[in-house]
């Protein structure tokens, strides 16, 4: 409500009458009267001399005209910070993901269309990207966890069924398909604890009685999992769309009956109707759920 006033009195001393002032802010004449009648009474001061038809400023008025003339620069450069963020012409776009390869063609399709907002991707397994979702430090979360959380809206952007991945050297590499009981004594490669891939992958091995080997290594995200296939130091189990099209990988398929792995969206569900949110959310094409 101040703000109402003080621009009634600060166009009426810029332009010279209330007659002027009514027309630049688009109101009456007996509003803008009214709006400096009101400022003041509340503070019991006289903001201008008047002298019949003619308006001139006190001492009082004065010395405001400065320090109003800051709160309406500031007000405008507010407008303007938010327009920006609307039309989406500033601002950052923070994305954690377990992984960058099923989120990355949305990225990409974003950027095109927005090319000022900046854009940073932070990795981390599934359950610490949530944790960064629900402490703000991230807007979007890609996890292949599934998580009911009701502060959350979910979208399911793929859902693939494990299988084998070795190098070209490997003894599987010329197979088509193979039993996780072959996977017996075979050096393995893991994802760190609280890793969704670690988890699945654990559990379907120990359903089919094979023991982890003492060979086991542990890795810190999918794609340390991959480069170290690359380079022969053991096989995995991942989802099928992240083996890619590398040529010095091979994924061969499992004969057991192997659970699908899905990767999941996520935004804070309070946020929802936030333009950065909004736009990279056309990007994805799959049917969001409220979780």
């Amino acid at each position: 409500m101040l703000a109402l006033l003080v621009a009634a009195f600060y166009e009426t001393a810029r332009q010279g009458s209330v007659t002027a002032a009514a027309k630049r802010l688009d109101v009456s004449q007996p509003t803008i009267t009214s709006r400096i009648q009101q400022l003041e009474r509340h503070y019991g001061v006289e903001l201008f001399y008047r002298r019949g038809n003619r308006l001139d400023l006190s001492d009082a008025g004065a010395s405001l005209m400065p320090l109003i003339g800051q709160m309406l620069q500031i007000e405008n450069d507010i407008d303007f910070a938010l327009r920006n963020e609307q039309e989406l012409r500033t601002g950052t776009l923070r994305v954690g993901t377990t992984g960058p390869f099923y989120i990355l063609p949305a990225i990409a399709a974003f950027r095109r269309q927005y090319p000022a907002v900046k854009i940073s991707i932070e990795i981390g397994n599934s359950q610490q990207v949530l944790d960064a979702l629900v402490d703000f430090r991230v807007d979007i979360a890609v996890s292949s966890q599934q998580n009911d959380d009701p502060r959350f809206v979910r979208h399911t952007i793929a859902n693939d069924r494990l299988v084998a991945v070795v190098h070209p050297s490997h003894p599987f590499a010329s197979r088509d398909t193979l039993s996780l009981t072959e996977l017996t004594g075979h050096p393995l490669l893991l994802r760190e604890p609280g890793s969704r891939t670690r988890v699945l992958m654990e559990h379907v091995l120990k359903q089919a009685g094979v023991e982890l080997p003492s060979s086991v290594i542990e890795l810190g995200s999918r794609e340390a999992v991959r480069e170290a296939v690359r380079c022969d130091m053991g096989c995995t189990l991942m989802p099928r769309g992240e083996v890619g099209a590398y040529p010095d990988l091979r994924a061969v398929a499992i004969v057991d009956d192997m659970p699908s792995m899905g990767e999941y969206l996520y935004y804070l569900d309070a946020r929802a109707g936030t333009r950065l949110i909004t736009a990279f959310i056309a990007n994805i094409a799959d049917k969001s759920e409220r979780a």
